[in-house]
This record gives structure tokens, C-alpha cells and sequence, in this order.
């Protein structure tokens, strides 16, 4: 018997957790950048100087791409919720990414163009109006990345259960409890078996199994009651603990009536290539190759004036095209893989599998794409020979927060499978 979960009833508004912030903030590096862009041609067709307006007309590029940016910032949040895109718009984020690094790419070897031709031919260059130029091209740059600064939030991986009162943290998660029988450490025990409460003694005797009991409460009001068996060294849970991990259990000792609170949290697993803004980081990296270029102009000119290298002005070119071009093919590869689906998070993918087959069930097909920054879609089959349903394995799955969009399909073995 087939059961599949079409998921037809949710939204699919999959843009990242900072999206409105980083449009405006997109947009300020733009008024900054066209303001200034503005007062060098200005100023160059006032004072006469071509390479005031050269550097206007650099500014202007460098205008351009950040509105690329911009426009599919506010295209993705216009558009978030038209049927029309099946899996929503946070894939635009990456499509502007990828468009920003091709343009990026040119870039660089126009760049290399102009200074592998310097180097043969060499021109002269008037240093007093250069320099300052190059100075004012760094200033710029360094207040765009201060503009755009703080609009990637990557937090370390994370699939934690829980703390204690006091918040220590403990090795292996293991959280402390004081007790009239010592120090006890709870956690919530999951390595290659279905999870359990496991308690061990930190200090003193560990308790008679019979007298202590755990009982959970979730925030929907749900309570469940854990009995504990003995094992060796330690005391586990008979029943296993549902997911999400996500509530305030109270441990209770029968012998003098103590009761202590311990909450456990379920956090969202926040890997730093789900996470990413591809959008953004293209237009940080389009102002970090803009910097990078006009600190080698800077050491060049002034290496060429102080020594008479002239040499050193077309190799800083060089030098920056090779870093942009770098820079480049690492925003081609990584926003052109998403674009073409392919598996953005392998360990994503290890903790779905490790999930469905815990209790002897097979995954029968799975398939794990990005939809957006922080936003993951699977689709996973699934064939067993018990009676679960499709919620069991939603379930399951649930503390994988970046698992936005979830189609799950289960079937029953066949006898000879």
C-alpha cells in the first residue's frame, strides 16, 4: 500500500532570515556608491581631469552589479507567495549570485587585458591625481562593506539536546542534576539506537531504578511518563523518546519525594552552506575584489613614484585579476550547484537516512535540494514492514529545522523484500 504526503496545504516562502535588512542595506551601498560615482564625473569634466571620470565610470560597474543584487532582493519578496514558482523564490538569491560572478569573471579579464598591455606599453601616469583617486576608490569600499557588514549569520553545527537549570554543559551532552544521592547526569542517549533518557551517576550512588521516574512535558501540554531499567553503570529509559527533542522533563525520586527540572531544546541545525546568501555574498565580494584592486593600485603607484618601477602598476593589475578571477570561480561553483540541484548538504542527507532507519526501516529513495537561504525540500520514500504512518516519519524528522518543504511517501514490504 502507497501513502504519500503531498504537502499541499503550507506556504513556500523559502527567502532567507535576513532578506528585507540585506535589501536595504543593498540598496544604501548603491546611493552611496551612484553619490559618489556622481561627484568623480562631475568633478573630472569640472577640473579636467580623465581620470576622475574613469573612476566615476569604474563606480558605475561597480553600481551596476550591487543593483542586480537589489532588484532580485525585491523581485524574490514581491513574488514570494505567486503560484506561479512552485518551490517560492528563494532560489533568486543564487541565480543573482551566479549572474554577479559571471560579471565578475569579466571583470577580471578585462582587467588582466588592460594590465598585461600596460606592462608592454607602458603609459605615463600622473601620480598627484592618481593616488588620491585610488585613496578615495579604498574609502568607498571600506564604508560599502561596513554598510553590508553582519548579513551573514552562520552559526556553528548544532544538533544539541537541551541544558540543564544551571547550564552547565557537560561532555557528551550530559547534563548535571544534584540530588540527595549525589550528582546524577541526564542526557538523551541516541548513538546508533532509538534515543533514550540515560542517567549515570556524576558523584554518590546511582538510584534504584524502581524509585526514579521521568516525566515530560512538551509545549502543546503533551506529558509522557519514562520508567528506567537498570544497566550496567547506568540507568536507561524503557521508552523511547519521541522527537523533537524540544521540552521540560522532571526527574523524580520516590525515596525522598524530589522533583528536578531539566529543559531540553530542540535548535536548529544551521549548517553554514545551508544557511548562505549567495546574493549577498556576491555584492560583499564585488565591494572585497573592488578593495583588493584599490589597495594593489595604492602599493603599486606608490612602489612606481618612489622607485621608478612604472613596471609595478600593471602587475598590481594582474595581481587583482587573479584574485577576482579566484574569488569568482568560487561564487560560479557553488551558486551553479544549486542551481542545478545538487546535493547542498551531504550531512543533512546522513542525518535524514540515520533518522528513517533507526528501527530496521529502508529508505527507498531520497532526494535533498536547497529552495532558498536556510530553507532545504526533501522528498523521501520509505519502505517498511510495520504499520507506521506518514506522521511517524515527519516526526522523525522534525528537529531538522532547514527541512522546509517535506514529502514523505511510505510503503509496506513485500514479503521477499
Amino acid at each position: 500500500m502507497m501513502q504519500q504526503d503531498l504537502e499541499t496545504a503550507h506556504g513556500h516562502v523559502f527567502l532567507g532570515e535576513g532578506h528585507e535588512r540585506n535589501e536595504r542595506r543593498t540598496w544604501a551601498v548603491i546611493a552611496l556608491c551612484g553619490a559618489m560615482m556622481l561627484i568623480e564625473i562631475g568633478g573630472g569634466f569640472l577640473f579636467g581631469s580623465i581620470a576622475l571620470v574613469a573612476d566615476g565610470l569604474h563606480m558605475s560597474t561597480h553600481a551596476g552589479a550591487l543593483l542586480l543584487a537589489a532588484l532580485a532582493y525585491s523581485y524574490a519578496r514581491r513574488l514570494a507567495n505567486d503560484s506561479r514558482f512552485t518551490f517560492g523564490t528563494g532560489k533568486l538569491s543564487d541565480l543573482a549570485g551566479f549572474a554577479s560572478a559571471i560579471i565578475l569573471a569579466m571583470i577580471a579579464l578585462l582587467i588582466a587585458y588592460e594590465a598585461v598591455g600596460r606592462l608592454f606599453s607602458p603609459v605615463s601616469i600622473d601620480f598627484g591625481e592618481a593616488i588620491p583617486i585610488a585613496c578615495l576608490g579604498l574609502a568607498v569600499n571600506v564604508a560599502s562593506a561596513w554598510l553590508l557588514g553582519g548579513s551573514d549569520h552562520h552559526r556553528g553545527p548544532g544538533h544539541h539536546h537541551g541544558h540543564a537549570d544551571d547550564h552547565d554543559a557537560c561532555q557528551g551532552g550530559e547534563r548535571p542534576i544534584h540530588t540527595s544521592h549525589g550528582s546524577l547526569l541526564l542526557s538523551i542517549f541516541e548513538d546508533d539506537v532509538p534515543p533514550r533518557f540515560r542517567i549515570r551517576a556524576a558523584s554518590g550512588q546511582l538510584p534504584d531504578a524502581a524509585e526514579l521516574t521521568i516525566e515530560t512535558r512538551r509545549p502543546d501540554g503533551t506529558r509522557q511518563v519514562f520508567s528506567m531499567v537498570a544497566r550496567e553503570g547506568y540507568l536507561d529509559s524503557r521508552q523511547e523518546v519521541p522527537e523533537p527533542h524540544a521540552f521540560t522533563a522532571q526527574l523524580r525520586l520516590a525515596s525522598d519525594g524530589s522533583s528536578h527540572p531539566v529543559v531540553f531544546e530542540e535548535h536548529q541545525y544551521p549548517h553554514g552552506s545551508t544557511q548562505r546568501d549567495n546574493n549577498m555574498r556576491a555584492a560583499v565580494i564585488h565591494v572585497m575584489a573592488d578593495a583588493a584592486v584599490s589597495i594593489l593600485v595604492i602599493v603599486g603607484l606608490l612602489l612606481a613614484r618612489g622607485f621608478g618601477w612604472i613596471w609595478m602598476d600593471p602587475v598590481a593589475g594582474i595581481v587583482g585579476a587573479l584574485v577576482i578571477a579566484s574569488w569568482s570561480y568560487g561564487l560560479i561553483r557553488d551558486t551553479g550547484a544549486i542551481l542545478l540541484d545538487m546535493n547542498p548538504d551531504p550531512q543533512m542527507t546522513r542525518y535524514v537516512r540515520e533518522a528513517i532507519e533507526r528501527e530496521g526501516d529502508r529508505l527507498a529513495d531520497l532526494h535533498v535540494w536547497r529552495l532558498g537561504p536556510g530553507h532545504l525540500g526533501a522528498i523521501v520514500s520509505v519502505v517498511t514492514r510495520g504499520s507506521r504512518g506518514v506522521d511517524f516519519y515527519r516526526a522523525r524528522l522534525a528537529h531538522l529545522r532547514p527541512l522546509s518543504h517535506l514529502t514523505v511517501e511510505v510503503r509496506q514490504a513485500s514479503n521477499g523484500a
